[in-house]
Parts: C-alpha cells; sequence; structure tokens
C-alpha cells in the first residue's frame, strides 16, 4: 500500500472545508485519552470560536448525565455549557419526545446518573413491578444492573412495550482486567430471552445525534464535520447523516487500518466500512484545514 501525506483529503475540496459551521468532536481518543486531555485540545477550541464555528461533543456512553460530563470536562480546562454536549440519553429523549409524545412513564436499565438526565426532562422513571406499566422501555450501558431488573425488561419487552436501546456497543473499552458488558449486548439477552430486538437503536452510527446538532442549529448536513477516531462508529455516523467525516489518528484507528478501509470501498460497491473523508493526525491538523480553508 502506498505511502501518502497527512492530512489525507478523499476528494475533499477547499470549498467543502470552508462549508464547516459545526465540529461534532467524539470525546475519547479524540479530544482526550482516558483521563488525559491533549496538549492541543484547548487551543482548537479556541481556533474554532475565533472562526466562528460552533462545535458540540458526542458520545455513545450513557452512564452519566451532561452534568456529570461537563464537570468531568472542566477539571480538564475545557468550560462548556449544556449546548456542547450531546449525548445518547439527550438523543433517546428527543427520539422519544417526537415518536410517542404523550410518554411520560419508562422502565429504564441505566444508572442512576441517566435517569436523573431522563427524569429532569419530564419523565417519570418506573419501579420494578408488574402493576406499573411503562410507556416506553429503554435499555441502556449499566453499571449497576441487579438480575431482577434485567427479567422486568424482558418481560416489558415481551408485552410489546415501546422498546429503545441508547447505543449498539457490545462491550465498553476498559484498561482494566474484566469485560464491561454494554448495551448491545444486554439487547441480545433481551432477544435471546423473548425474540424481541429494540424498537429503535440510537447512538453511533446512527445518524440520530447528528440530526439533533442539525435541527439544533438550523445546519444543513454538509455544515457539519463528525470527528472522531473509530471507522465504525463516528466517520459511519458522519456518512449516514450525509456530514464531513474527519478521521483522526490519535485514538483507535491506525493510518493503515483507514487507507485498507479505503481500498476496500474503491474495489466493493457495498462496503463494510466506509473510508474517512478526511484522515489527520489530530484535531490540531484538523484546525489547520479549517482555518486555512478560510483565507
Amino acid at each position: 500500500m502506498k505511502a501518502i501525506e497527512l492530512p489525507h483529503l478523499h476528494g475533499v475540496r477547499p470549498e467543502q472545508l470552508r462549508r464547516i459551521r459545526h465540529v461534532a468532536l467524539d470525546m475519547d481518543g479524540t479530544i482526550y485519552l482516558g483521563s488525559n486531555i491533549f496538549p492541543w485540545t484547548l487551543d482548537f477550541l479556541d481556533r474554532l470560536r475565533s472562526a466562528g464555528i460552533g462545535f458540540s461533543f458526542l458520545t455513545n456512553n450513557p452512564t452519566r448525565s451532561v452534568s456529570d460530563y461537563l464537570k468531568k470536562l472542566a477539571g480538564m480546562g475545557i468550560h462548556v455549557g449544556e449546548e456542547n454536549m450531546y449525548s445518547t440519553p439527550i438523543a433517546t429523549i428527543d427520539y422519544i419526545r417526537k415518536t410517542w409524545p404523550q410518554a411520560r412513564r419508562l422502565f429504564m436499565l441505566g444508572t442512576p446518573s441517566m435517569a436523573s438526565q431522563f427524569e429532569e426532562a419530564g419523565f417519570t422513571a418506573c419501579t420494578d413491578d408488574a402493576d406499573d406499566v411503562p410507556d416506553v422501555l429503554v435499555v441502556a450501558f449499566d453499571t449497576t444492573l441487579v438480575y431482577p431488573r434485567l427479567c422486568r425488561a424482558a418481560w416489558w419487552a415481551a408485552q410489546g412495550i415501546p422498546y429503545v436501546a441508547t447505543n449498539p456497543d457490545w462491550v465498553c473499552p476498559t484498561d482494566q482486567r474484566t469485560i464491561l458488558v454494554d448495551c448491545g449486548s444486554l439487547q441480545k439477552c433481551i432477544e435471546a430471552a423473548t425474540g424481541r430486538r429494540p424498537d429503535k437503536v440510537l447512538g453511533k452510527p446512527d445518524p440520530t445525534m447528528l440530526d439533533g446538532i442539525r435541527d439544533r442549529y438550523g445546519l444543513a448536513p454538509d455544515e457539519i464535520a463528525m470527528v472522531g477516531d473509530r471507522i465504525y462508529t463516528d466517520i459511519a455516523m458522519g456518512h449516514n447523516a450525509g456530514a464531513l467525516s474527519v478521521l483522526v489518528l490519535s485514538g483507535e484507528t491506525t493510518l493503515e487500518t483507514a487507507l485498507q478501509v479505503e481500498a476496500d470501498a474503491r474495489s466493493h460497491p457495498a462496503p463494510a466500512h466506509w473510508p474517512a473523508d478526511v484522515i489527520v493526525r489530530d484535531i490540531a491538523s484538523l484546525g489547520d484545514l479549517l482555518i486555512e480553508s478560510r483565507r
């Protein structure tokens, strides 16, 4: 495979970069790694502000409320408001409001922090009681899960209650010697017990979060850049939403893998993964591209 120079623009023209008015940022692997912020992140955000380009942070991890994520970001020196955060619980809340506008009562598999996000939005959490019938079943990555609540969720799924999952991830990445069973695995458990799949699975690569950002700020899809370090979630979501997809090599994906995906896409009409429109080393390089396109 031939060597390339970075940044790599896969047919992207300067005017496409110049159209970008909002940058949607994955978090771990993109603006920080683990608990350590990248040294270029704060300068990148300042450059976006100076250029009049908005930004939002996106995450598939529903275990924390927006306020908890804002506290984590503030601890890294990133001081932003709720308008800069778009998580899978927010996407789920928006989806429920749009799809079942009368729904108020939810049975949730999720952490107390996540449940508080729904309660702040005006929903009521149902108890583990067959007589406490919910309007919607919500299944999420739940690190506080106990067996009776899993059984109750399966019961409501079997009864045909509207059923939404916050994200498709099978496991949550960790550097510990364990496996963190994520939302996708809980969905499979419920499916095996009941034959029922969710009516909707949100989170990357589903485009709902980017659609929400588009609607929130009155943007066209090609005025948004989706930036992240995973081809099968971040880049796939950008493609599915019609946004400019930008792969950073500061996290999970290597340049070799990214180029292989690009080669596969050229030889297959329906590739397993779509290549990124732009490949950069990190968001600092993306900042250079965006600022240069405006000169």
